[in-house]
């Protein structure tokens, strides 16, 4: 017997519009409870793409990759340099975006190029430097030539814009007051969903598979006539070219970026939503980069007042509380769920005849 979904065409679209009704009605609906929570759904969907962007190195083709916010970084800061007073740059953002996107997938095979014989533990190492490489020296381009202002970081950095349209400005449209963050939500949403939906058929395609077979053993997959050497470049550079889009959106977003904004704990929490929602497997990682990114507003919200309840002042540092809750979480799933809250078919299979 057919699902009535599968059975029905009509069906399956009126879901799917009512997902979209659901969707765009989302931070009207948040704007009444508070604007935080309209930020928070924006940083969450600024962390799935850079989730997505990891897992197919990490998830899809089996690469360890401990620098990944390197590239969210080297977008962000090509965004900036092309737009704001450092270099007098004011160009839109449809050129800045594109541009920061192709920087970050450059970026992606100049480290992947020499890693390629590296694996394991190697390639980790390797790659945990490379972010930092990257940190360091955007904290220290501003000496003998000002190019990223050390760390006082970019400020001013333009805001998406339509002609005479701003995102980041307030205003009342169709009767309705509708703020930055609200605004920003709906590229957000667009092009998170746009990197799903590249995600889906990537997976399901030849390279896809061709990642797959080098995750399992790159040795069997040359063997099958795998060019391993481009299709592992390939991984890193769309991997990267994703960070990069969501490093320019983040800088066009905060109006200011410093290295601080990309530490290596950063490619920690963005590795940490990948292995928690579960390798490879694109729900799980969607399902891992909301959990994480929710967890320290929905501690904020709880343990605080409660701690001013229970000893009348706050007496734990919530952001202490936070790194425990997350450490502990990550324990527990590894222990309980070890491939991942959602993991893939394959994956679970693996683990269980292991």
């Amino acid at each position: 017997m057919n699902h009535p979904f599968t059975a029905s065409p009509a069906l399956k679209w009126a879901g799917m519009l009512l997902v979209a009704a659901a969707l765009a009605a989302l931070p009207l609906g948040l704007a009444a409870v508070g604007q935080t929570w309209v930020r928070v759904v924006n940083l969450a969907l600024l962390y799935i793409m850079l989730a997505l962007g990891l897992n197919i190195v990490v998830g899809f083709a089996g690469l360890l990759d401990l620098g990944y916010i390197a590239f969210y970084a080297v977008g962000a800061y090509t965004f900036a340099l092309l737009g704001s007073p450092q270099f007098g740059l004011h160009w839109p953002f449809w050129v800045s975006l594109p541009i920061g996107f192709v920087v970050a997938a450059v970026f992606g095979v100049l480290l992947g190029a020499p890693t390629l014989k590296l694996r394991g533990d190697y390639l980790a190492i390797v790659t945990l430097g490379f972010g930092e490489i990257i940190r360091i020296f955007l904290n220290n381009l501003n000496a003998p030539v000002n190019i990223t202002n050390g760390p006082q970081g970019i400020n001013l950095v333009d805001p998406l814009k339509i002609g005479s349209f701003s995102f980041a400005r307030s205003e009342v449209i169709a009767g309705l007051s509708v703020t930055g963050p609200m605004k920003y939500y709906y590229p957000l949403m667009i092009l998170t969903v746009l990197i799903i939906g590249l995600n889906l058929r990537l997976q399901d395609s030849r390279i896809g598979r061709a990642w797959e077979a080098i995750r399992e053993d790159e040795t069997a997959a040359s063997a099958m006539g795998i060019n391993t050497r481009n299709i592992k470049l390939l991984a890193f550079a769309m991997g990267a070219s994703f960070g990069g889009l969501a490093g320019g959106l983040f800088a066009s977003i905060q109006g200011f970026i410093s290295p601080e904004s990309f530490s290596l704990l950063e490619s920690v929490s963005v590795l940490s939503m990948v292995v928690l929602g579960g390798m490879g497997n694109i729900p799980g990682v969607i399902l891992g980069a909301v959990l994480l990114t929710g967890l320290p507003e929905f501690i904020r919200f709880t343990v605080v007042p409660l701690q001013q309840w229970v000893f009348g002042r706050v007496v734990v540092d919530p952001e202490a509380i936070r790194m425990l809750v997350f450490g502990l979480a990550l324990i527990v799933v590894m222990l309980v769920r070890p491939a991942g809250l959602w993991p893939s078919s394959i994956r679970k299979r693996e683990l269980v005849s292991r």
